[in-house]
C-alpha cells in the first residue's frame, strides 16, 4: 500500500486506524499516491489547488481522511437544516451565515479564537468554473487569524496528492502570492484544462 506520512501531533486528527486504512485502500486502489510531509502545527489554512472539477473534492477529501487529518470546512448554515445535516457534520463542515453583519472572513477568523486545534479549507480558485484569478479570501483569514498557510496540490497526470509545506504570510499579499504560486509550479494539473484560471494557466 502506497505509503503515506504519519500525522504529527499537533494537527488535528479524525478516524481510527481502521478506518484510515480503508480510506487509504479506496485512495490508492484508484491509481492515486499522497507525497509530503503534515506540517506539525495545530491551526493552518489549508488550500488545494487546483479546483476545476467535483473530482478534485472527492481526491483531497479522501486522501487527507486517509491520513487522517481533520481539515474543516465553511458552508451555509441554511443547509445545515436540510436532510444534508449528517453529510456536512461527517466531513467536518462548519455553518456560516450570512445574512449577518459580521462577513464570512470574519467568522472564519472567529472560528481560529474559538478553537485552538482548527484546520480550515478552502479552494483558492473558489469555484470549479474558469476565473482570472485566485480569491484573496485564504489569504485575508490566515493573516487575521495569524496562522500559516499549509498547500496541498492535486496533479492528475501523476495522479498525486501533495502537501508542499507551509507559507507563513506577511501582509505583503502579491509578494506573498508570488511565493506561494512557486512552490505549485510543477506540482499541479487540472482535471479540466478548460476551467483552471488564468493565473494558474500561466504557469503550466
Amino acid at each position: 500500500m502506497n505509503s503515506f506520512p504519519s500525522l504529527p501531533p499537533q494537527a488535528p486528527s479524525r478516524g481510527t486506524s481502521r478506518s484510515r486504512q480503508y480510506l487509504k485502500y479506496l485512495f490508492t486502489k484508484q491509481g492515486w499516491s499522497f507525497d509530503g510531509q503534515i506540517p506539525n502545527i495545530p491551526q493552518a489554512v489549508a488550500i488545494l489547488i487546483p479546483h476545476t472539477s467535483n473530482l478534485d473534492g472527492w481526491y483531497g477529501l479522501l486522501g487527507l481522511l486517509g491520513l487522517g487529518i481533520k481539515i474543516n470546512i465553511l458552508m451555509k448554515n441554511t443547509l445545515f437544516k436540510t436532510p444534508l445535516k449528517p453529510l456536512l457534520k461527517a466531513i467536518n463542515a462548519i455553518p456560516i451565515q450570512r445574512n449577518i453583519n459580521s462577513g464570512f472572513t470574519e467568522q472564519a477568523i472567529n472560528q481560529f479564537k474559538n478553537n485552538p486545534c482548527l484546520w480550515l479549507g478552502l479552494a483558492p480558485e473558489g469555484t470549479r468554473a474558469k476565473t482570472d484569478h485566485l480569491r484573496t479570501g485564504f489569504y485575508q483569514i490566515a493573516m487575521g487569524a495569524h496562522v500559516p498557510i499549509v498547500m496541498f496540490s492535486l496533479n492528475y497526470k501523476t495522479k498525486s496528492l501533495t502537501c508542499l509545506g507551509q507559507f507563513n504570510p506577511t501582509g505583503h499579499y502579491d509578494q506573498d502570492l508570488e511565493k506561494i504560486l512557486a512552490y505549485y509550479q510543477g506540482n499541479f494539473y487540472p482535471k479540466r484544462l478548460e476551467n483552471l484560471s488564468t493565473s494558474l494557466k500561466n504557469m503550466l
